[in-house]
Parts: C-alpha cells; structure tokens; sequence
C-alpha cells in the first residue's frame, strides 16, 4: 500500500484534509494503481509470458480485479522456473524464462521440481494470505516449512536429480529462494492485512459510484478519480 511521509501527511493536513479524507485518498490511489496494474497484465502486447517457457502456473485471462490480486500462480510460477532451471533473459523490456541452454547442469529433475512445487502450494495460497496472523505464528510457520523443505532435499538428494557435488552446491540458494516466498506470502496475512485491504478497496469502490461512472478497458463500469484527491498533489511534487 502506499504510504506517506510524516512531512507529507502534515503538509496535507495543512492543506486542509483530514486524516479520514488522508486515508481514503491512499487506498483510492492503492485501488487506481491495482488497476492499471492489471490492465497491463491483460495486454497481450505487455506480456513476456507469450515467448517464456512454459509453465504450469502460467496465468491466464482473468476478468475480476479482486480474483487477480489474490492470484498467486505467478508466484508458484517463478518458483517452477527457478527449481527447473530456466534462465532469466531480457526481451522488449520484458523478463521471459529460457530452457537452460546446459540442462545437464541443472539442479533438480522433473520429479524434484514437482515434489517441491506440491509443498510450496501447501502454504502459498489464498487461505494463506487471506488469514490473520501475528508476527510469532508466521515465524513459526516459515520456519516449518524451511525445515520441512530442508530435511526432504537432504533424504532425497540422488531421488530428486541433486546425484553429483556441483548440483549439490545449489542446495542452500534453492531452500532460501523458497523460503523467501513462502515468508513474503504469510507477511501479506499479517494481522489480517491483505483481508482488511480488500474489503476496504471494495468498499471504496462502492461508495465511489455516486461520484460519476466510466468504463475502464476491460468494459467494466469504474468510478471517476476526483482532481481534489491529494495523492495527486503528492505524487505531481514527488514522482
């Protein structure tokens, strides 16, 4: 979520604005920049997924602006192109996924790749990151999944396609990318974060359609952004 200063929430209280109008300004702007976020996403001419490997977890169209916040498959995707390999490379502007031009050098084998994937969608899901936790429920969580994760590649090395010393030497990297993901989806749950965002973002949303309609590139119905929103005079000073 955006977030301001303290010199630049003061310098809009100055101007007037309250910490209620603040507030509802910040997550009108949140929903503004979702928004364009998706639209960007459902341009085919925006996406490098069309020339990436393939993957399982690639995300199609999707016609719900909440559906695809809570869409978490492009993380279990990047998470499949790391376990298999893949090589990250520039196009356009754009990042795609490339086969590993030396596939013998690659870390882990398909049943690897597929063993891990079904533990990372264990605890990478919507019933993740929609719940509530505080700070000592989510290390405890992330910290059993790192041990679980690292007790099954330590059992399984020549099983799972790690069978000489070089593989092996990727052990580590791969636990803490893991790890990593699985943390930042669990802090996304963190007192009810996530929850709480969505269901504000849709209650502004609604209370937004008595303030003029007009129809975003999907063809869906939206609410006109006043000119008075304040986020407007800090980002046209700030960014």
């Amino acid at each position: 979520m955006m977030s301001l200063t303290n010199e630049q929430r003061r310098e809009l209280k100055n101007n007037g604005y309250t910490d209620q109008q603040i507030e509802k300004a910040l997550l009108e702007t949140e929903e503004d920049e979702l928004t364009e976020g998706y639209n960007e996403q459902m341009d085919p001419t925006n996406d490098p997924r069309m020339d990436s490997q393939h993957s399982a977890f690639a995300v199609g169209q999707q016609d719900d602006l909440v559906k695809w916040q809570l869409e978490l498959n492009d993380i279990l995707e990047r998470a499949e192109h790391i376990l298999r390999g893949d090589v990250p490379e520039w196009k356009n502007g754009h990042m795609v996924w490339q086969p590993n031009p030396h596939p013998e050098n690659n870390p882990l084998n398909v049943a690897g790749v597929q063993e891990i994937l079904k533990l990372l969608a264990m605890y990478i899901n919507r019933n993740t990151i929609l719940s509530d936790y505080d700070n000592d429920e989510i290390n405890f969580k992330v910290f059993d999944f790192g041990r679980r994760l690292n007790n099954y590649i330590f059992m399984r090395y020549d099983e799972i396609g790690m069978d000489t010393e070089q593989k092996r030497k990727s052990y580590e990297t791969i636990v803490g990318e893991m790890v990593d993901l699985v943390h930042s989806a669990y802090k996304r749950a963190l007192h009810g974060g996530e929850r709480r965002s969505l269901r504000e973002m849709i209650h502004i949303s609604q209370n937004s359609q008595s303030f003029g309609q007009g129809v975003d590139p999907m063809g869906n119905r939206m609410a006109e952004r006043s000119f008075l929103n304040p986020m407007r005079m800090i980002k046209g000073k700030y960014a």
